[in-house]
């Protein structure tokens, strides 16, 4: 395990998603399954509140996706399809055909498309803190878009993005940790460290993660809005109010993809699931009752 560091109580596995690549995954507790997707620049230790109680009443399986943490990282297959087939794929290895989908981020991102792509397979589905990619990157314009500068940097053909980042690694991959939290303190310094050592190993594979979502999860996307594809299961999304700070309507954009929606903002920062673990949890259990 990077920096030694386990969610408490769960076992490690690995597992085989698609294409053969292994994810690392911590899997604990009984019951109805739920599955928690980590983001960027995190493992599935983000979780380890979050997890820890849920699984006093669920089967909570946390896996890292491929190209993080103790997950396989190829050289390509990083378009958001591919990485819910692995989430599909592992949940199918433990026992289950049917979960509960929760992901933050660029979790939050797998997640969606497995919810479109696996409407059989995801029963209930929570995205905390993004925006669709189609929509993320329609409402990034002017100025405003200097936030999300990163989007851009790594949008880039491969070489020149992962040298610089590589260069400067932890400044990179640090800067978003204290730029994104309210609450610094949500991140100890030993956590921080695992973040900083997976991100470091998986320079390449983290940007070819965001390089898909500049292209072909930009298809993707389109093409199920041509098409009038909806998520149809019950959907809740968490999110800051990041509508009223760059001027657009974050609920009416979930609202085009879901049938059956809640939107709620929190006060939180970015990195929710650490710095607001009870109401996130509270959100899930209300998701599940639905």
């Amino acid at each position: 395990m990077l920096g030694g560091m386990e969610i408490e109580g769960f076992d490690y596995l690995r597992v085989r998603g698609a294409d053969e690549v292994e994810l690392g995954v911590a899997r604990g507790g009984s019951g109805t399954p739920v599955v928690l997707l980590h983001g960027f620049p995190q493992t599935h230790l983000m979780w380890r509140h979050v997890a820890r109680d849920l699984a006093a009443e669920h089967t909570v399986i946390c896996p890292d996706l491929r190209g993080y943490g103790d997950s396989g990282k190829p050289i390509e297959g990083y378009s958001k399809r591919t990485m819910a087939a692995d989430v599909v794929a592992v949940a199918r290895e433990l026992g289950h055909s049917r979960f509960a989908l929760v992901g933050h981020d660029r979790g939050a991102l797998v997640a969606f498309r497995a919810g479109l792509d696996h409407p059989e397979v995801v029963t209930r589905l929570m995205c905390l803190d993004v925006l669709p990619t189609l929509d993320m990157w329609e409402v990034m314009h002017g100025t405003s878009a200097a936030v999300g500068f990163h989007l851009y940097l790594m949008a880039q053909p491969a070489g020149l993005p992962e040298r610089m980042i590589a260069a400067a690694s932890d400044e990179f991959f640090g800067y978003f940790l204290d730029l994104w939290a309210n609450d610094p303190a949500a991140i100890p310094p030993e956590v921080r460290s695992v973040y900083l050592e997976a991100s470091r190993r998986a320079v390449p594979s983290i940007v070819a993660d965001y390089r898909a979502s500049a292209t072909i999860d930009v298809t993707h996307d389109s093409d199920d809005l041509a098409q009038g594809n909806k998520l149809r299961m019950p959907m809740t999304v968490v999110q800051q109010d990041w509508g009223a700070a760059l001027g657009f309507d974050a609920a009416a954009r979930w609202k085009a993809w879901s049938t059956d929606l809640h939107h709620q903002t929190t006060n939180a920062g970015h990195f929710m699931a650490e710095e607001a673990p009870d109401e996130i949890t509270t959100a899930i259990r209300a998701l599940l009752k639905r």
